[in-house]
């Protein structure tokens, strides 16, 4: 085990279309979100910490200059450009039936009897539920344009109406 409390052959890398930390075992060719069994915990926080956080490589404490954070509930329909997800192989719903599932969603977010974190890591398909929603930094010309106009519109604390990309329906709430 080295300075990351990986397991031997593991190693912490990062994705550039996710802007997020990913583990990978060169040896398996195996990449993965989460951290692999055998992992020393603590070690690998205190590594995370300092080569993975926004204090890593110099920059100030707080959010990266002109980015903002969100985090997002996606309704997929088979429209979308990649009509599958982690919760269906094949989406076949139409598109007013995702508008439809989302404002069932929008409904109980607005009225407190959940957050779209807690409804993100069970009802949206993008693979960031797992993060409840939470898609981390991003700043101009990062995203789809319907989906970056909506969130920069959008100040921290607000949840947009349903927003439409070649993705599918999205619920949009502004984190930071």
């Amino acid at each position: 085990m080295d300075e990351t409390g990986l397991p031997q052959g593991w190693e912490v890398r990062h994705s550039n279309s996710k802007n997020l930390p990913y583990y990978f075992n060169a040896a398996d060719k195996v990449s993965r979100w989460e951290p692999p069994s055998g992992t020393d915990t603590e070690k690998l926080k205190k590594y995370m910490a300092t080569h993975h956080s926004a204090t890593a490589g110099g920059q100030s404490v707080g959010k990266p200059e002109g980015k903002i954070r969100v985090a997002h509930l996606l309704i997929k329909h088979r429209e979308s450009r990649r009509p599958a997800s982690w919760r269906e192989s094949e989406i076949t719903r139409t598109k007013d039936e995702a508008r439809q599932i989302l404002l069932g969603h929008e409904s109980r977010i607005k009225s407190g009897e959940v957050s779209l974190g807690e409804l993100a890591m069970s009802e949206s398909d993008c693979t960031s539920a797992r993060k409840r929603g939470d898609l981390g930094y991003f700043g101009k010309g990062d995203m789809q344009r319907e989906f970056e106009e909506a969130s920069f519109a959008l100040r921290p604390g607000e949840m947009s109406s349903i927003v439409e990309t070649a993705s599918g329906l999205h619920l949009i709430e502004r984190l930071e």
